[in-house]
């Protein structure tokens, strides 16, 4: 391997090193709570030399929060690729998401439930990536064989209401997440 291979991938892997704990901060101390310094001090990495792996500390947690969503984005799909039936598909994304979100290492419900604390103009980034990941479910909710009367908008608004406020009250113990996740998607199921 060359040098300059070496040099790269050295600081690729530092780089991917400060993302996790800048992570890890913003997720315990939230957005205003952490600054540029303490991500610094936390990586080991003084001053102006933060800013060679990192652009500013806005950019910095909407790369976060963006692949925190990529990341989940890509399972729930995984999970329900091969499924027809879509009350299947519900369920299954349903798991996905919980799974994603009740992790004990999760870092995607406190990136994403930061949106107050942020600047407008990176809260108008976080949305328009949010849009986005919601558009999994939109497909999904679209697919369901619903009544008539029944609202597509407002039942995907309130079954994700739901699914993310799971990590509020959600400890380990009676219930797996997988098992949250069904009885959720059996509450939303709707008959005729």
């Amino acid at each position: 391997m060359s040098k300059q291979a070496g040099s790269e991938e050295g600081g690729r892997s530092r780089r991917e090193e400060i993302l996790a704990i800048a992570a890890q901060l913003f997720a315990r101390k939230g957005y205003r709570g952490t600054s540029m310094r303490d991500i610094g001090e936390a990586s080991g990495v003084l001053g102006g030399s933060l800013y060679h792996h990192i652009k500013s500390k806005d950019a910095l947690f909407v790369e976060l929060h963006n692949g925190a969503l990529d990341e989940a984005e890509a399972r729930i799909a995984a999970a329900v690729a091969d499924l027809a039936d879509p009350w299947e598909r519900l369920e299954a994304a349903c798991v996905a998401l919980l799974e994603v979100q009740l992790a004990p290492d999760s870092l995607t419900t406190p990136m994403m439930n930061d949106f107050r604390e942020v600047p407008d103009d990176v809260r108008m980034q976080l949305v328009a990536r949010r849009d986005r990941f919601e558009g999994l479910f939109r497909a999904i909710v679209a697919d369901l064989p619903l009544p008539a009367g029944i609202d597509r908008s407002i039942y995907r608004n309130l079954l994700l209401s739901q699914l993310n406020a799971a990590a509020d009250w959600f400890r380990p113990g009676r219930l797996t997440p997988r098992e949250i996740a069904v009885q959720v998607a059996r509450i939303f199921r709707h008959e005729d």
